[in-house]
């Protein structure tokens, strides 16, 4: 998957003064808090840098947790390395910005806003409430075709 960019200040408040091996282990909680499906989860954490890896069956999965990884204040990087079992086309990734909400972020991906629960349910459990988003949050956006 790659190398994918977020906003080190914005996020989920998950760390303190931890060691790097303190902050691997919270991640990993965080992850399996969430429910994503994740076989051999692997965190390590160098500096503001996150690699996750482990094998999953999709790439959606394989994204949200690197999404669920990224979007906590701290994390500036994240090196996607889980494996999928199912290639499937990858989605795009959208950074939240003041205003935008996810029906404004449909019409502009999709030329619909009434395709926002395309990207709402894309980001769950990560998201809780559709309008709750912030800025400098990343999101995940599927591709077009694979929209009902």
């Amino acid at each position: 998957m790659g190398l994918i960019d977020f906003f080190k200040n914005a996020g989920d408040k998950l760390f303190g003064r931890e060691t790097d091996e303190e902050k691997q282990e919270k991640l990993v909680k965080h992850v399996k808090s969430l429910g994503l499906p994740v076989e051999g989860l692997s965190v390590s954490v160098d500096d503001e840098t996150v690699t996750v890896r482990g094998k999953v069956d999709s790439v959606e999965h394989s994204e949200k947790i690197a999404l669920a990884v990224g979007n906590v204040e701290g994390v500036s990087k994240v090196d996607n390395q889980i494996e999928v079992e199912k290639p499937a086309p990858q989605a795009t990734y959208h950074t939240v910005e003041k205003g935008d909400s996810l029906s404004k972020i449909a019409k502009e991906v999709y030329g619909d806003p009434m395709k926002y629960p395309a990207i709402f349910d894309a980001n769950k459990p990560m998201l809780k409430d559709p309008d709750k988003i912030y800025p400098g949050q990343v999101l995940r956006i599927p591709p077009k075709e694979t929209l009902a």
